[in-house]
């Protein structure tokens, strides 16, 4: 039978939740040794592959005290160790002697399912208790918060907790005993040890293992030294007081080590690699997906939003979705046009463009000054090639029906300050606009791909269409700049059609899962669980990620700690706190794992907690309405309710009354920050008439109305 030989550091039990755990730094030795054994008779190691790694200060602090098996005395313990069968050739006894105090080397076989500590323990741990040996029948995560602590039981009963240094060395090793027990009859695996329910043979499961731990020695490597691919190179980790060495593969007498094994570890990770960098951008994708839910959200409750929600836009077509083939306003047809190709066309309409441009900064530029935009910019004439592209997938080639090659932006603070925007351009160059998209905006269409939401203003300057895109601040401080990357790899990769990011793990096997648990641990390696701050965004991205890993993996007590760790950093937050909508959907996860846990209790406080979150905002939906209730006369409020005639358009009138009392607010606001708007903008268009009168756009019954009320 095939197996592996691992060499590891845990916690001396005496140092655990001891200040004098963080005097050493830990080195960490993993040996792996494919052992070929028949009928119970050991055979000589063929290969031997040493990895090593190392903590720095503070990696030892655990709370989680190590329960006891045997407890032996060194000495008999030394005679027993010494020249023992399982010890790998070339490997110096001596070494054994100098580990840094606080640590224990503890040795697994996987073939034997034997695990023995190697090493003394320190001068503390005398008349203390430690694991001595062990033939494991059962492993699984434990509770301890540090996420390094797994818990054993033996072939006779007995019971043990050992705590590594590493996280990565607790999960590793952890997978190795699930694939180990794997091999095992049915009658001796752990229900958790899913590796007994795969069918597969022998020659499979060890080639199984064989990659695995291939792959996790290699991602070990990279981190020690400091050559992660992809990240800036770092320090190489240097060896606790150097009595750690590296023994590379020792093959058979004759047997050549084929370069190519190395070259085909490297491939395999970049593909794991990349596969981890896929579904960390689906979570990052959806997380803010959910930012921009809540943001829309919140801006509902403003006394102005009905007003606005009431309000319809000039050629705008609706819910059309991200296709637009009867889009209504286009780019006049580029002469002799038939004679070109597309990118001719597409280079046409850019000069148009670039012509175009001066009229379009002086009317942004007057806009902000009137109304004190948060941040405007003018954005570079698009490429031929992107319009191109553009025109592909929204409207089935026609480039005419681009109407952003030249484009600003403008973001405005709130609604008020949109619906004043509106207004000033209606009254001030509505012989120009062509076209007003609201319809992201309301609250019943559909969002733009990725869940953003903005207003678009289409203007015909010097026969050119251009467009100025309004963003609302809060929206757009979610992402920023990168907001347009987000929209395009929602629109790429289809986010809108599920809500839960876990959901992209569907259909992954189990090596593939355990694979991608290896590479979100090179991720944090720089930080680990129980070091991370509230501020560390990237950090808690990956643990978030991560924690669905464990739960896909049914490491359902790592899950428990990583979400419960998120959630107090995210309550920790100045800009978070307990019931920001990220800390609810952190704690919906949680009663997830609890559940399979078995814990009901603590998921039912979990899910009290969510509710009370939900009450929370009904009740500020609740208040928002009442305060434009209070607005209206009694009267009109009194009428609406007695009336048993209306009964089946209360809704109707209820949405007519709520559009009047916003109204309302919107007016006495207009009157307090845009009294200037009283003139219908009179001095603002005369200070600025040569913008129009330079636009040469023509003129429309349609685009002079601009935005009106329905």
């Amino acid at each position: 039978m095939s197996g592996t030989i691992l060499e590891a550091a845990f916690v001396d039990p005496a140092y655990l939740g001891s200040p004098s755990a963080n005097k050493n730094g830990i080195e960490l030795q993993v040996f792996e040794s494919q052992v070929e054994r028949a009928n119970d008779i050991q055979e000589e190691v063929v290969e031997t592959t040493t990895v090593t790694t190392k903590r720095g200060w503070g990696c030892c602090r655990s709370s989680k005290d190590v329960e006891v098996i045997e407890q032996r005395d060194m000495k008999k313990f030394e005679t027993k160790m010494s020249g023992s069968a399982l010890e790998p050739k070339g490997v110096d006894r001596e070494r054994y002697a100098n580990v840094p105090e606080g640590i224990l080397i503890y040795r697994l076989d996987t073939a034997s399912r034997e695990l023995k500590l190697m090493s003394k323990a320190s001068d503390q741990s005398d008349g203390g208790k430690y694991l001595v040996q062990m033939k494991v029948a059962k492993s699984g995560p434990s509770d301890d918060k540090s996420r390094r602590g797994m818990s054993l039981v033996g072939v006779d009963g007995t019971s043990a907790t050992l705590v590594a240094c590493e996280q990565r060395t607790a999960i590793a090793w952890l997978e190795a005993m699930d694939m180990m027990l794997g091999h095992s009859s049915k009658s001796t695996a752990h229900p958790r040890q899913k590796w007994a329910s795969e069918k597969l043979n022998t020659q499979e499961r060890n080639k199984i293992e064989e990659d695995y731990l291939t792959l996790a020695n290699y991602s070990n490597q990279l981190i020690r030294a400091g050559t992660i691919p992809g990240q800036e190179q770092k320090k190489a980790v240097e060896g606790a007081g150097g009595i750690y060495y590296s023994v590379e593969v020792q093959p058979e007498e004759g047997e050549k080590r084929s370069e190519e094994a190395l070259e085909s570890i490297a491939k395999r990770r970049a593909v794991i690699k990349d596969s981890w960098d896929f579904y960390r951008m689906i979570c990052s994708l959806l997380r803010d997906r959910r930012k921009y839910d809540e943001v829309f959200r919140k801006l509902q409750l403003d006394p102005v939003y009905p007003y606005l929600n009431s309000m319809t836009g000039l050629n705008d077509p609706g819910d059309d979705g991200y296709e637009n083939n009867d889009k209504a306003v286009i780019q006049k047809d580029v002469r002799n046009s038939s004679n070109m190709t597309k990118t001719q066309i597409a280079q046409a309409l850019m000069e148009q463009a670039e012509e175009s441009l001066p009229a379009l900064v002086e009317i942004c530029k007057a806009l902000a000054g009137s109304l004190g935009m948060e941040e405007v910019g003018i954005g570079p004439i698009k490429e031929a090639q992107a319009a191109i592209r553009k025109a592909e997938k929204k409207y089935n080639g026609d480039l005419l029906k681009v109407t952003d090659y030249c484009r600003a932006l403008l973001v405005v603070k709130d609604f008020p300050c949109l619906l004043a925007l509106l207004e000033l351009a209606r009254d001030s160059f509505g012989p120009l606009i062509r076209r007003v998209k609201l319809s992201t905006m309301k609250r019943n269409h559909k969002t733009l791909p990725g869940g953003y939401r903005d207003c678009k203003i289409n203007l015909e300057l010097k026969g050119h269409i251009c467009e100025i895109q309004v963003h609302i601040w809060p929206m757009w401080v979610v992402c920023g700049v990168d907001g347009f990357r987000h929209y395009r790899h929602c629109l790429e990769y289809s986010t809108d059609s599920f809500d839960d990011p876990y959901d992209a793990l569907d259909g992954l096997d189990r090596k593939v899962v355990a694979e991608l648990i290896v590479m979100s641990e090179e991720a944090v390696a720089d930080t680990p669980l129980d070091e991370l701050e509230w501020y560390q965004e990237k950090y808690i991205l990956d643990y978030f990620a991560e924690a669905g890993l464990f739960m896909k993996h049914g490491l359902y007590a790592w899950a428990e700690t990583t979400l419960n760790r998120l959630i107090t950093l995210r309550t920790e937050s100045p800009d978070i706190g307990r019931d920001h909508h990220e800390t609810m959907i952190l704690y919906k996860y949680l009663e997830q794992t609890l559940r399979a846990r078995g814990k009901e209790k603590e998921a039912n406080k979990a899910a009290a907690r969510i509710e009370a979150a939900e009450t929370k905002k009904s009740d500020e939906k609740e208040e928002a309405e009442k305060g434009l209730w209070e607005s209206l006369v009694s009267g009109e409020a009194l009428d609406m309710i007695m009336d048993p005639n209306r009964k089946e358009r209360e809704e109707e009138e209820k949405i007519r009354k709520e559009v009047k009392a916003s109204k309302k607010q919107w007016r006495k606001i207009r009157q307090q920050r845009y009294h200037f708007l009283d003139g219908n903008g009179t001095e603002w268009k005369q200070s600025n008439a040569d913008v129009s009168q330079n636009g040469d756009g023509g003129t429309s019954q349609a685009a002079s109305q601009g935005v009106e009320d329905q």
